[in-house]
């Protein structure tokens, strides 16, 4: 288990070395990140290299029992080769050219800053990357693509069509290019990918959802081909116990970047975790709030849950966070430093999920630059504060006890399946509007949340699985707005629900094919129509929310749908017809009304659960409950404390160990525990005479009898 902090020493504003390897070592701080915005320093100009004031930084590390993670400098560039070369500078679709001033500006496809970067590189490694501190190495800093459109970029990517497609009049055929006489008689008729904007009483830019889907995809290939590159080059000079890592953007991430692509490059997967603090980190979630990053990446409990399922996805394998929330992050008007106790849970329940580095960007907050209010754990005034206290107590814990929470195997009865190309389609054509009218061009995201915090309100354990992985272990498998498809990914999932798990369809899904075409051999829901149980010919989005009710239970499997007062769907209904499915829940409606919400079919050994709607909060959850009984998943916690979550994860030795945490400003006495065993902590037993107490943003490990 690494315990630690990004560190900028080049950033103090004095030289006070000592002193913080001294703080970081009484915090229990074990691991460093360096080097990753110090090109400038390095390469102060063109060709001319100074690294050695790194070496006393590292070896003051050393000295203090902290280990290194190395970074290549290569995602802020210095200002003499922007002017002296820019050619490198990314070149926007709309055609504006990048300018110096800011950050992760450059084509990372193009010669010119691709042999810059490999010198810098070298220089760095060169000296330092068999140095005794350095464990491993970071290429790059939250890498993507930045939807480049220079010409060397537009010209790969018509290489690409040529070897994907093969011909054009192939491509023709794919996109529908007979379609407002936008047919290609030659390759080098293809046009630039702008975004559409209006012009007279037209428009100009790609209209194509063709083609946007196959420009996200190779967006993301260089950032694949980016990061191997870098990967190969660190190779030559890393030992083999030396690991290679990249801090992608945690939760849905950027969207220039495949997640599962990405997990294959490196050595261990590493995501960055910034959270919604304070009231925003409550359960319930709160609706409401304009805490960074809750405004966009949601809030709760289960915003930290969902990042830690979702970085584990990408191979199935336990992960590192290389920035977590310090004092705050964001701007100068997002300071919400965490209530006692919270930086403690936040670090716990990720754990819980498989996180093998705990780590806060970063360790003194900055005195000059666009991050001068995006705290570290030390204020402007660089001593102790509360933030800095609660960190070494989680640093002593992990020193302690980090051997038995490492490896951990976290359990999950439910999985959800992340399709990176139907988030591509809807965000070039979303097919939802935001609750204030707009396109909501980020609507398959917050489907997703909202059929994942259903399972989480309803105390499932969940993973995230991505297409080319194995779900046939799971219970019960989500497929949230699965749009694109191809044949073979949907004959899968008919087969996991023949073979006795329970899917659940949303919406959407089976609608499109591998090129985002919508399918036109079957009615909606196409190849999955006969597992479901239904079809539908008409739907629509929806105006304004409507009322939902359960229907009669009589007959129903396991008792029916039970739906609390209140319940709503929103943004979509499907007019379902059935064959062969039966009812859950009708909309109270005069016209929608006639057609069901949901429904759910026997289907073989297993079942398919058919979502039309976008179910509200409480609704999520109610489905959820259901699926979860109707699947045998007896939910963990269940009558404990709406505010005390439960999760549990095998540990290497087999022993399974139980976190409970208590999302809340309220004591919770549990009389009668869920789970007899010794606290990880102080020792004591729990059990049903003896009891356990969480008090206010509490969290404990229960190591199982």
């Amino acid at each position: 288990m690494l315990f630690g902090v990004s560190y900028y020493h080049e950033y103090q504003p004095y030289d006070r070395l000592a002193e913080d390897v001294a703080m970081m070592r009484d915090a229990g701080i074990d691991y460093a990140r360096v080097g990753d915005s110090v090109w400038a320093l390095c390469e102060p100009s063109e060709g001319r290299f100074e690294t050695e004031w790194l070496r006393p930084v590292l070896d003051a590390l050393h000295e203090g029992g902290i280990e290194v993670v190395l970074t290549t400098p290569t995602y802020a560039i210095p200002a003499w080769l922007a002017r002296r070369h820019p050619e490198v500078l990314a070149r926007a679709t709309d055609g504006r050219r990048a300018s110096f001033g800011g950050r992760q500006n450059v084509n990372i496809a193009h010669p010119a800053y691709r042999f810059h970067a490999e010198r810098v590189i070298r220089a760095l490694l060169s000296e330092y990357a068999r140095h005794p501190a350095v464990i491993g190495f970071q290429v790059d800093n939250e890498t993507g693509s930045g939807f480049v459109d220079n010409d060397d970029v537009f010209d790969s990517f018509v290489s690409r069509l040529k070897e994907r497609f093969g011909s054009v009049d192939r491509l023709n055929e794919i996109w529908g290019l007979n379609y407002w006489s936008h047919r290609l008689g030659d390759w080098s008729d293809l046009w630039r990918p702008a975004p559409r904007v209006p012009i007279g009483c037209g428009m100009s830019g790609n209209t194509n959802p063709g083609y946007d889907l196959e420009w996200r995809r190779f967006q993301a290939t260089l950032v694949n081909g980016f990061l191997r590159w870098q990967k190969g080059i660190v190779r030559e000079y890393a030992r083999e116990d030396q690991f290679v890592i990249q801090d992608m953007v945690g939760g849905h991430g950027r969207s220039d970047v495949d997640r599962h692509q990405v997990s294959q490059i490196v050595d261990v997967v590493a995501e960055n975790f910034p959270h919604a603090s304070q009231d925003a980190l409550a359960h319930p979630a709160p609706e409401h709030t304009v805490a960074f990053p809750g405004d966009r990446a949601g809030t709760g409990a289960v915003q930290l849950y969902q990042r830690a399922d979702m970085a584990r996805s990408g191979r199935q394998e336990n992960f590192f966070i290389p920035e977590m929330n310090p004092i705050s992050v964001g701007g100068a008007d997002n300071t919400f430093p965490g209530y006692d106790g919270q930086w403690r849970m936040a670090a716990y329940a990720t754990i819980s999920r498989g996180a093998e580095m705990v780590a806060y960007w970063h360790w003194h907050s900055l005195h000059y630059g666009a991050e001068t209010y995006s705290h570290g754990i030390l204020n402007h005034d660089l001593g102790p504060n509360r933030c800095y206290n609660e960190i070494a107590r989680v640093g002593a814990e992990l020193k302690e006890h980090g051997e038995l929470l490492t490896g951990l195997r976290p359990e999950a009865e439910a999985a959800l399946l992340y399709s990176q190309d139907s988030r591509y389609a809807f965000e070039f054509q979303p097919c939802l509007k935001t609750p204030q009218g707009a396109p909501d061009h980020g609507c398959y995201q917050r489907v997703f949340d909202t059929f994942y915090r259903g399972l989480f309100d309803a105390r499932a354990q969940t993973a995230v699985v991505h297409p080319p992985q194995d779900f046939d272990g799971f219970p019960v498998l989500v497929a949230p707005m699965l749009y694109v498809a191809d044949d073979a990914l949907l004959e899968r999932l008919t087969a996991y629900a023949e073979g006795g798990g329970h899917l659940v369809l949303t919406f959407r899904s089976g609608y499109g094919d591998e090129h985002g075409r919508a399918r036109w051999a079957d009615r909606a829901p196409g190849p999955l129509r006969k597992a479901a149980g239904l079809s539908y010919g008409l739907y629509s989005n929806l105006a304004t929310p409507l009322p939902v009710s359960a229907a009669d239970g009589a007959g129903q499997p396991y008792g029916g749908l039970s739906l609390p007062a209140g319940v709503q769907a929103h943004a979509w209904a499907d007019e379902l017809e059935l064959e062969g499915a039966q009812p859950l829940a009708y909309y109270d409606h005069p016209h929608f009304g006639r057609y069901p919400a949901v429904t759910t079919r026997q289907f073989g050994a297993g079942r398919v659960t058919y979502v039309g709607t976008l179910p509200d909060a409480a609704f999520s959850r109610a489905l959820a409950d259901w699926v979860l009984r109707a699947s045998g998943v007896a939910p963990l916690g269940e009558g404990l404390p709406e505010s005390v979550r439960v999760t549990r994860a095998r540990a290497r030795d087999g022993r399974r160990l139980w976190f409970l945490s208590n999302w809340s400003f309220d004591t919770h006495r549990l009389a009668d525990p869920p789970v007899a065993g010794r606290d990880l902590f102080d020792g004591r037993q729990a059990t049903a005479g003896t009891g356990l107490e969480l008090g206010p943003w509490d969290s404990t490990v229960i190591i199982e009898d």
